[in-house]
Order: structure tokens, then C-alpha cells, then sequence
């Protein structure tokens, strides 16, 4: 994942730019930006779970010199509100990919008494904490002697990484095979700049955990699955050393388990390649994790005959003929209700499975209604990945839009019934027989 396409996306959801004059953001876990304001600094940490906090920069160099240079030539005016005899502060020392002694520690703290601290140190509860940050490279097995930059700032917030962890599948009253990780589903609903009052939908909703990350940043959610159990929690559990799924177990329930039942909505026994909505915009974003037919089938309702009957009217208990879905198809049909039914600006995000011998950045499925906004990858093995799509609604859907994207080649990868699953096998197939081959020599 780019942990750079969720703070763009938050930044502009709060006024701001994604604006720095870093080289590389994959060589370095520490990123230099410049926002507008310490608000939206605020703002964007409550937000993100990609960031872990977020410090006013007073300087930085590659060595302590070029940092005790850079600090000399911080405005003392900006520092002046929080080192005046009236505050109390820290410093604590942060390092990535090596671990100090506190004697080292000591020492590099007692190095900054060139700055204009006037205030009572406070280990406990300071009113501003200070960090000194030093970045060793990505590689644990070839860790320097010295780093490569050193930075010096004034502690801002922390991000939200917390959430993975108190939101959990693990803890989770209703879960499925395929259960979304709650840390995914935070960063999906970011790129989709969900915001409080919006409307969230989820076309392949199945055990709901992407609706609960949306309602978590109160936008009201709801979602449509074609699986008539799995909406209605009904059937064999997917927990071990439980064979049927309890009374209360379904979306509801654990949109209740985190205190966000008031955001829940309804979601309905549907197929999503015949939507059930009358025409018009309806949803602020939506976000979904289509079947990709490795551990979730893709299904839709259909018949194989040629002349379908006229609608009939069934039991509530009916389950229709269902045929294979080709996942071709049902990109385009996510792409057309996207721009159908999303307010203008309103994001789209999903995941695209790819078999990386192939793919190209053509492949992305286009509308002529959504702009695409990112496009991340996410490796699965050493042949597949899959790649969080975020689009923007830019144009008012018309009815020529429908079909004047279907002539592309951006489809043809995903024609035929089950082609990623069968080239997801292929992949696992090839290598068993490789593996085996080798044990045998």
C-alpha cells in the first residue's frame, strides 16, 4: 500500500495540498510537508491510520551539524510560545531500525541546550513535547553507524493506528471467510473522504466491515449482497469450533458491538448486476470488495435459457437461479451504478485483482463520468495482487455514458468466468510442482 494516496486524500477533504519538495517516500518513513495550518494537521491525524504522528519541523540535516545549523536558523519568534518560563516541556528521541542506549539518549538531548528553553522540564505531563527523530534506512540487516537525516520538531498528534487494533476482526461478533481487515477498511474509507453525514454503499456488502469504518467517521451506511444467509446471518460459521452462526449475528449486530447501530441504515437481499434503485444520485461514496472467485464465488441472478419468464411473484424465502458473473461484467456494472447513483465529486473505491505477469496500468477499467484518482497495490503472492482503485465522479451520468466506455481493452483481462481464478491456481499450481521438483533432486 501508498500511504501517500491517504494523506492526499485527507488533505483535500480538509482545505489543504499535498505539497513537498521530498524526493522518494519509499526510501524513508519520515515525510516532510508543508499544510497550511496546525488544524488541519489535527485534522488529518484524526483521520489517517498510515501516519503515526505528525511534528512542527524546526530543522533537520544528514548529519548533527547540518541539524544544529538548520536549528540556529529557526525563527525564534515561531519557537518563543512554547519555551517561554511559564511552560514545561520534553524531549524524547525517536529512531527507526536502531535502538539507542539512554546514554546515548542523554547525550543527544544535552546537545540542544543551545535552544532558547526557559521552561520546567516535565516527563509526565508536559504542555509541549519535543522529538528528536533519527531515520536508519529500511534495511535491518545493513543498519550505519551514523543516520542518514536527523530531524528536530515539536510534537503535533498521533495518527489513528490504534483503531486497527479496538476494531479487530478478531473481536468481531459477525465475520466471514473474506472479512475485510479493519486496517484496510479505514484506509478505504479515507481515499473515499467519508465525512459525517454522508451516504456509504457497499454493493457487495457481505459481513458489512467495510460499513463499519465509514459509520466509525459517522457517515450513515447501507449495502446489498446477493447471498441471502450471509445478509441475514444465517447458516455455517466461519469460526473455529462453531458450526452455525448464532441468533444475532449479522451487520447490525456489530455495528451495535462498537456503539454505530444509529448510523446502520438496512442492507438487502440484491444483485448488484440488476439494481434495484430508481434513478438518481443517492451516495456520497461507495465502497466495495467485489468477489473475486478464489474464496467467495461471483455470482448473479439469471437463468441459462434463451426467452427469460416475465417477473413472478415469489415467497420471501425464494432463492433465485443464479449463473457466473464474469468479473468483466462486473466491473462494468460497478463502474456504470458508480456513475449513476454517486453525487458529483463523490468517490468510488474498490479492489481490482490483477495477475501481475499481465498487467499494465491500461487494464484499470475507465468511465467517462469518473476520474481516477489513485490506484495502490496490495501483493497477494508472488504472481497476484490487487490494486485499491479510488475514483471521483466528474461528469452527470447520461444515458450515451452507458455503454461508450464498453469498446476498451481495459475489460478484456477479466472476460471469461472465473479468468483471475484460474490463473490464481495456475500460479499456486506452478509453484507446488517446482517445490516438489526440488525436494526431489
Amino acid at each position: 500500500m501508498q500511504p501517500k494516496q491517504e494523506i492526499k486524500s485527507l488533505l483535500l477533504l480538509f482545505g489543504g495540498q499535498f505539497t513537498s519538495n521530498q524526493e522518494s517516500y519509499g526510501k524513508s518513513p519520515f515525510w516532510i510537508l508543508s499544510i497550511p495550518s496546525e488544524d488541519i494537521a489535527r485534522n488529518l491525524m484524526k483521520r489517517t491510520v498510515c501516519a503515526k504522528s505528525i511534528f512542527e519541523l524546526w530543522g533537520h540535516g544528514k548529519s548533527t551539524e547540518e541539524l544544529y545549523s538548520s536549528l540556529k536558523n529557526y525563527p525564534v519568534e515561531k519557537m518563543v510560545p512554547f519555551v517561554h518560563p511559564d511552560s514545561t516541556y520534553k524531549i524524547k528521541i525517536h529512531t527507526f531500525n536502531k535502538t539507542l542506549t539512554q546514554e546515548e539518549k542523554v547525550k543527544r538531548i544535552d546537545a540542544l541546550e543551545f535552544l532558547p528553553f526557559e521552561g520546567k522540564v516535565n516527563l509526565k505531563k508536559p504542555q509541549h513535547t519535543f522529538s528528536i527523530l533519527e531515520d536508519y534506512g529500511l534495511d535491518p540487516n545493513c543498519i550505519p553507524e551514523k543516520p542518514h537525516n536527523i530531524y528536530f520538531g515539536r510534537w503535533i498528534a498521533d495518527g489513528q493506528r490504534e483503531l486497527i487494533q479496538s476494531y479487530s476482526v478478531k473481536k468481531r461478533h459477525f465475520i466471514g471467510n473474506t472479512s475485510m481487515d479493519a486496517g484496510l477498511s479505514f484506509i478505504m474509507a479515507n481515499h473515499g473522504q467519508v465525512k459525517e453525514n454522508d451516504v456509504v454503499f457497499d454493493p457487495f456488502v457481505g459481513t458489512g466491515g467495510l460499513l463499519i469504518a465509514s459509520a466509525h467517521f459517522g457517515a450513515y451506511v447501507c449495502g446489498t449482497d446477493i447471498d441471502y444467509n450471509t445478509v441475514h446471518g444465517l447458516g455455517k460459521a466461519t469460526r473455529k469450533n462453531q458450526k452455525w452462526r448464532g441468533p444475532d449475528e449479522n451487520i447490525r449486530a456489530n455495528l451495535r458491538q462498537y456503539g454505530l447501530e444509529k448510523y446502520y441504515l438496512d442492507v438487502l437481499v440484491s444483485d448488484a448486476s440488476k439494481p434495484s434503485w430508481r434513478k438518481g444520485t443517492y451516495f456520497d461514496a461507495i465502497i466495495t470488495d467485489p468477489p473475486y472467485g478464489i474464496r467467495e464465488s461471483t455470482r448473479r441472478t439469471g437463468s441459462q435459457k434463451e426467452i427469460p419468464k416475465g417477473i413472478e411473484k415469489c415467497p420471501e424465502s425464494h432463492v433465485p437461479v443464479s449463473l457466473s458473473y464474469h468479473l468483466s461484467d462486473m466491473f462494468f456494472d460497478l463502474l456504470n451504478f458508480a456513475a449513476e447513483t454517486l453525487m458529483l465529486g463523490g468517490r468510488l473505491v474498490y479492489w481490482l485483482p490483477v495477475y501481475t505477469p499481465e498487467y499494465t496500468e491500461e487494464m484499470v477499467p475507465r468511465h467517462p463520468c469518473l476520474r481516477l484518482i489513485s490506484n495502490c497495490e496490495q501483493k497477494l503472492s508472488n504472481h497476484t495482487s490487487r490494486r485499491l482503485i479510488t475514483m471521483e465522479k466528474v461528469k452527470t451520468f447520461e444515458d450515451r455514458d452507458q455503454y461508450s466506455h464498453l469498446p476498451s481493452d481495459h475489460f478484456l483481462a477479466y472476460q471469461g468466468h472465473n479468468s483471475f481464478r484460474e490463473k490464481y491456481f495456475s500460479g499456486v499450481t506452478k509453484r507446488i510442482a517446482r517445490e516438489e521438483k526440488s525436494s526431489q533432486e
